[in-house]
């Protein structure tokens, strides 16, 4: 049986075999998946002998201009609390945010708060993505799974955060178990969303191309639909982890004596600005860095099945 839509195959040379043929259906075709809008896909830059690398690609011009704004905010920063304009009580020098954390580190207290949330929110990731994967791979696949869940899920995904809290407390008191729970929460919603949508969205041509090659079930899975939802789903689970470390505070909100969450609210309950400006920065600086690690993910993920 042959398909029109796929290009002869001639008989010369070595044999290819299928599943090679489905990867490079898969890698030349422009599939467009309406939930990977948002991770842009820049072209690579020429690497022929002639060929020059422009300038915003260098790796010294990236470091450098990704480190002009933050320099430049701290620079301002300095200038505008140090001028006299603004109290401290309100805006503090980043002088005194660091002597705050020299205290903590001190008191041995800065390490182990960024241990702890750092670890509720790897915990909570990995649970409520490795649920989004599953879920969004029933909806996306399935008609009847989509029908079943999204009306519920839907509905379930536009409740707040905070709106959990008190259920969460009366369910499962008030350790461990509720923060991460409450974390998954946050880390589930963009797994699931992205992908179930991501795979709604495959290249139908590439489905007829692997049924045509005898794949069905999970063989059409690993060889097709897999590699062509391999950016949204890197993407998704970027968003699932800047959504944990958002959770994050409100799940240290569950009496909660240690964690980021807990300085940021004990800080602002005792007046101390400094404090709290630090455990802001420390939430973006480890979002940014754990961020970065599903870059790196992400590149190996694209190279390995994309």
């Amino acid at each position: 049986m042959t398909d029109a839509s796929l290009p002869p195959v001639t008989t010369t040379g070595p044999m290819i075999h299928e599943s090679d043929a489905i990867r490079v259906a898969v890698n030349g075709s422009n599939t467009s998946v309406a939930a990977g809008r948002g991770a842009s896909v820049t072209p690579a830059p020429p690497t022929g002998p002639g060929s020059r690398r422009r300038l915003v690609d260098r790796r010294w011009f990236v470091v450098v201009g990704g480190a002009l704004i933050p320099i430049a905010l701290l620079v301002t920063w300095q200038l505008v609390s140090t001028s006299g304009q603004v109290p401290v009580s309100m805006l503090p020098s980043p002088e005194m945010v660091w002597l705050a954390a020299v205290d903590l580190a001190q008191r041995g207290l800065l390490g182990l708060y960024v241990a702890i949330s750092t670890q509720r929110v790897f915990i909570g990731f990995a649970i409520g993505a490795a649920f989004g994967l599953a879920v969004g791979a029933l909806v996306g696949l399935s008609r009847l799974g989509d029908v079943l869940f999204s009306p519920t899920l839907g509905a379930i995904r536009a409740v707040p955060s905070l709106a959990w809290v008190p259920l969460l407390i009366l369910w499962f008191g008030i350790g461990e178990d509720s923060k991460i729970i409450l974390i998954a929460i946050g880390a589930f919603f963009p797994v699931y969303t992205i992908v179930a949508a991501a795979l709604r969205h495959v290249d139908q041509h590439l489905l007829e191309a692997g049924r045509a090659f005898g794949l069905r079930g999970l063989r059409l899975f690993a060889a097709v639909q897999l590699p062509a939802v391999v950016p949204s789903v890197v993407s998704a689970l970027r968003l699932a982890l800047a959504q944990a470390w958002l959770f994050l505070v409100a799940a240290e909100l569950i009496a909660s004596s240690m964690g980021l969450g807990f300085l940021l609210v004990d800080s602002g309950n005792n007046g101390r600005i400094d404090r709290i400006f630090l455990a802001i920065i420390l939430l973006a600086i480890l979002g940014k860095l754990t961020d970065a690690l599903v870059g790196l993910f992400e590149r190996w993920a694209v190279r390995k099945w994309a």
